[in-house]
């Protein structure tokens, strides 16, 4: 069996809803309206955890559809990257400096 750092308990309502224990808020992190996932293992044990929130950009997720759609009607117009535009992408990037790991400024935010 794992090692347990706390165990604890809840009841299901009528409804079958509970509250979850304030020790598994806070070992999870857990605020108002956050999503739960559960999985069920094999054994029949349930591992709890928080659904960490991903942004959805709508703009982008509208412009990724439109290219989907674009490209599933018109696949005569899709042609592979040449090395002349391999080379374009290259020229304009090459003097770039990216550092993925800083943090944004107020104003990219």
């Amino acid at each position: 069996m794992a090692n347990i750092a706390l165990e604890t308990e809840s009841t299901l309502t009528e409804r079958f809803q509970t509250t979850v224990p304030s020790s598994v808020r806070r070992a999870l992190h857990l605020g108002k309206k956050d999503k739960i996932r559960y999985v069920i293992q094999a054994d029949g044990n349930v591992l709890m955890t928080k659904v960490e929130k991903t942004e959805d950009d709508p703009v982008m997720n509208k412009f990724l559809s439109f290219l989907a759609n674009d490209m599933q009607q018109h696949p005569e117009n899709l042609q592979q990257l040449t090395t002349s535009m391999r080379n374009t992408v290259q020229s304009l990037i090459e003097n770039v400096e990216l550092d993925l790991d800083a943090p944004l400024s107020d104003e990219d935010e």
